[in-house]
């Protein structure tokens, strides 16, 4: 079985890169999918998270092929 251990404030970086750039790349997606998998997320975190998904789900936020975005 393998262990999801967050960085303190990864989610906090995901969504505000995500929110400056309206865009989520290959290693933001590999973020949420770490993210999502830690049971131990807090409530508001949790909160943060699904609001992504509609995000990304309603179109505001564009999947690019990118590893990352440099600005």
């Amino acid at each position: 079985m393998y262990s999801l251990n967050l960085l303190p404030g990864a989610i906090s970086e995901l969504l505000a890169t995500v929110k400056d750039t309206h865009c989520i790349t290959k290693a933001d997606r590999y973020g949420l999918m770490a993210a999502i998998l830690d049971e131990s997320l807090s409530d508001e975190d949790r909160f943060s998270l699904d609001r992504l998904l509609r995000s990304l789900c309603r179109g505001r936020v564009q999947v690019v092929d990118e590893l990352s975005m440099i600005l």
